[in-house]
């Protein structure tokens, strides 16, 4: 049997005892991996070990899928009502709105985000995520086709059948509600790999997806590593549709798999070096704060931060002065202490991939203006980082550090800055600053992204599709839009009997 994991919080922001299984969950139950062996989990606040969790193997994949295919014809697909699904799929919601303290404490334990981030943005997230989507499961419809008087068309926007669904370490939580709303709304099973790094978040939600009432092998967890388990998914000839997230280099592996194995659909969202364009004529006040939270927000670790912060050269020096007394108010520490704005790095290998970059921005010529260096003695903890004086050719300026860290750049002309802009194999989003709006509007549309904030940075809503241009994806997410990525279309012809054609 797996371990049980227990876990007494004791912190100004919660207080609480959690306990759940560390094993795999297949068919409705927490098992163990097929190798018994497990993975470390470590508290990045302070490098210690959490728990160990079950690992799995591509043979947990085989039990995992299995389980899924089963549910898939028995209890779910088109055997459950899209009213049914939406029911479990509110009370899944419901409970963890119920146990909304404990999730985002264990979210904030396992990765280093501040728990007031982890209940207020991602969590709520969450919810809103499965209860939108809970919405749309009895929802999911064809048209008729006009042809002729003597034939009915119509279409069917049929489940997929079983889905491989792989998340990233840096909103666990969310991005496992992104994934899992859409899939469930309609009819698919599922198999799903939480990070290794952060596994835990997904593990509880299991346990409540359990309570909620889900068929067993509709919902399955299966942890491990991208090298294994991840692997696994994207060649498996039983499922039929892959969604992953996290970097391009490891997105295009999964679609190299998929290619490869059973031409399963795929959808990737990638990376990103999102630019922010300040122009002269902004709310310098609001410019600030949201670029600000554009990058520092979850310790950088966003695909879509705000890392190439352009500036125009008649507010540049004023912005400068300000943003980095910001930077210098955000305070780095405990993720469960009530002041703390930006915890740890969420691993010791993401920390010291994030202090190369700025060795490499320090040695290439840039100038640190502000941080770019450890805070503390334990834990995985960068205090923010401002770099000015860059180039265009600088691995900080052209490279995803994923850490934070900012790069402002001085502009003066505006075709010149959508130049610089659009500089970049990645387009997963843009920011632009500007109270005259037809500048804003005709700047947010030519700038290659799939989202472009005016006047805002990082706003996310269940509703609104998400997604890159270029090597930043394929396909969306959230919205309606993230529908079409789990049905099939199917063509139906009826033939009312009144003549024969071959026309």
């Amino acid at each position: 049997m797996p371990s049980t994991f227990s876990y007494q919080f004791d912190t100004p922001s919660h207080k609480g005892i959690t306990e759940f299984s560390t094993g795999l969950f297949i068919n409705g139950e927490f098992v163990d991996g097929s190798e018994n062996s497990t993975i470390d989990v470590i508290n990045p606040a302070t490098g210690k070990l959490i728990t160990k969790i079950s690992q799995g193997t591509p043979k947990d994949v085989d039990r995992a899928v299995a389980a899924a295919q089963h549910a898939f014809e028995t209890s779910w697909g088109l055997k459950c009502p899209g009213a049914e699904r939406a029911k479990l799929m509110n009370k899944l919601a419901d409970l963890m709105e119920e146990h909304e303290d404990e999730l985002a404490a264990v979210e904030a334990l396992d990765n280093g985000k501040t728990f007031y981030w982890a209940k207020n943005a991602d969590l709520k997230g969450a919810i809103d995520c499965i209860r939108y989507y809970a919405g749309w499961a009895d929802k999911i419809q064809g048209k008729t086709i006009e042809t002729n008087d003597g034939k009915l068309v119509y279409t069917r926007h049929e489940p997929l059948g079983v889905v491989g669904q792989i998340i990233p370490w840096n909103f666990p939580l969310l991005m496992l509600s992104w994934k899992i709303g859409p899939a469930l709304a309609t009819g698919n099973a599922i198999v799903l790999k939480p990070s290794e790094f952060t596994p835990l978040s997904a593990l509880l939600t299991a346990k409540l997806a359990k309570e909620a009432g889900f068929p067993p092998g509709v919902f399955n967890v299966v942890n491990g590593y991208g090298a294994t388990v991840g692997a696994a998914i994207a060649e498996h000839m039983d499922i039929e549709k892959v969604a992953f997230t996290g970097s391009t280099l490891v997105g295009r592996k999964i679609m190299e798999a998929a290619a490869k194995t059973n031409l399963k659909k795929v959808t990737l969202e990638l990376g990103g070096k999102s630019p922010n364009i300040i122009f002269d004529d902004a709310d310098l006040e609001a410019a600030v704060n949201w670029a600000a939270f554009g990058i520092f927000w979850n310790q950088g670790q966003t695909c879509c931060a705000g890392s190439r912060i352009f500036v125009h050269a008649k507010i540049y020096d004023e912005f400068l002065h300000l943003f980095t007394e910001k930077a210098k108010q955000v305070k780095v520490g405990d993720p469960f202490h009530p002041d703390s704005k930006q915890g740890p790095q969420v691993s010791n290998a993401q920390f010291d991939r994030i202090m190369s970059y700025i060795d490499s921005g320090k040695d290439e010529g840039a100038t640190v203006h502000h941080g770019g260096v450890r805070v503390g003695d334990e834990g995985y903890f960068i205090s923010p980082t401002i770099f000015t004086d860059t180039r265009p050719d600088m691995k900080i300026v052209k490279e995803e550090i994923f850490g934070p860290v900012g790069v402002v750049i001085k502009f003066d002309d505006d075709e010149d800055v959508i130049r610089q802009a659009n500089d970049t194999v990645y387009g997963l989003a843009c920011s632009v600053f500007s109270q005259n709006i037809n500048r804003a509007l005709e700047t947010a549309h030519k700038l290659k992204a799939g989202t472009a904030w005016v006047n805002c940075a990082n706003m996310l809503h269940a509703s609104v599709p998400f997604g890159g241009f270029k090597q930043s994806g394929i396909g969306r997410e959230l919205g309606e839009y993230a529908l079409e990525n789990y049905t099939a279309v199917k063509a139906v012809h009826v033939n009312f009997g009144h003549q024969w054609s071959v026309a």
